[in-house]
């Protein structure tokens, strides 16, 4: 038996006796579990901060994408500014996004056009929160779509996270070649590997305003150059084949323990974060 801890359960906020529930089911799965496959190494030091050791194997799955989302995405003529593509809830960190584009425009005297692609149950508050902010006939939400289609809308996508895994958000946008501005949380850093400095803290409009600011300062070759490395960092690594892969040589090594001694706990405290 495989089982995949998700960041539902660990990156969950919610009262001490119900995150003490998910814990309990939690636990209960690994129990019963011969394989763990993470998808993140992130997801799998947090698995083991807050359930322990565990009799399952342990292996990281990581997400991938296919050969076909390798292929770069132009953003259209009248594309806008920033791009964010994803849920509308308060987990992704929209309402930082909509303070950023607000202090941008007041920063740089000019306004700049957001397009928040996507559906949740925040939509009602975001929009009322660009009211306030004085810029909602910036800011759209032309509702969800595929995410290849929703690239060409925006020259720069914003993925202001409070919480992931390892979001395919930003694996698709990555292959497509995507200019990117991502807060370091979660996974993230993992997709990002090498080039992790060009990630920021979370939940910090400030903070998020200046690194978008940089984005369209920044001159376009280097742009396109920074998108292409990180693109070529992730085909090397987070592809479905290598998920496959890994899946299997993960129920291989599961059913090999069957006729084996007993095993020693899985260990998971000397994992890189």
């Amino acid at each position: 038996r495989g089982y995949t801890p998700h960041g539902g359960s660990f990156n969950h906020v919610a009262a001490p006796l119900v995150q003490a529930l998910y814990m309990g089911v939690e636990t209960m799965l690994a129990t019963r579990t011969d394989v763990l496959l993470f998808e993140s190494v992130f997801i799998a030091n947090r698995f083991h901060e807050r359930i322990g050791d565990t009799q399952a194997l342990v292996r990281i799955v990581q997400n991938g994408i296919s050969a076909a989302e390798f292929s770069p995405v132009a953003a259209s003529s009248d594309a806008a500014d920033f791009l964010y593509v994803g849920e509308l809830r308060s987990a992704k960190g929209i309402d930082t996004l909509i303070d950023s584009i607000a202090l941008l425009t007041r920063r740089l005297g000019r306004p700049f056009r957001l397009i928040l692609v996507g559906s949740g149950p925040d939509q009602k508050q975001l929009q009322a929160r660009a009211k306030a902010r004085g810029i909602a006939e910036q800011v759209s939400f032309p509702g969800a779509m595929p995410a290849r289609r929703a690239f060409a809308l925006g020259r720069i996508l914003v993925v202001p996270s409070r919480a992931e895994s390892l979001p395919y958000i930003v694996l698709e946008a990555a292959g497509a070649q995507i200019p990117m501005v991502a807060t370091d949380v979660g996974g993230i850093g993992e997709i990002f590997g090498p080039h992790r400095n060009r990630l920021i803290a979370c939940d910090n409009s400030q903070l998020l305003s200046d690194a978008m600011q940089r984005s369209i300062e920044i001159e376009p070759a280097e742009l396109k150059r920074q998108a292409a490395e990180l693109a070529a960092y992730v085909a090397s690594r987070f592809t479905i084949d290598n998920m496959v892969d890994c899946v299997i040589a993960g129920y291989r090594d599961a059913l090999g323990r069957q006729d084996a001694p007993a095993a020693s706990p899985g260990r998971l405290a000397a994992l890189p974060r």
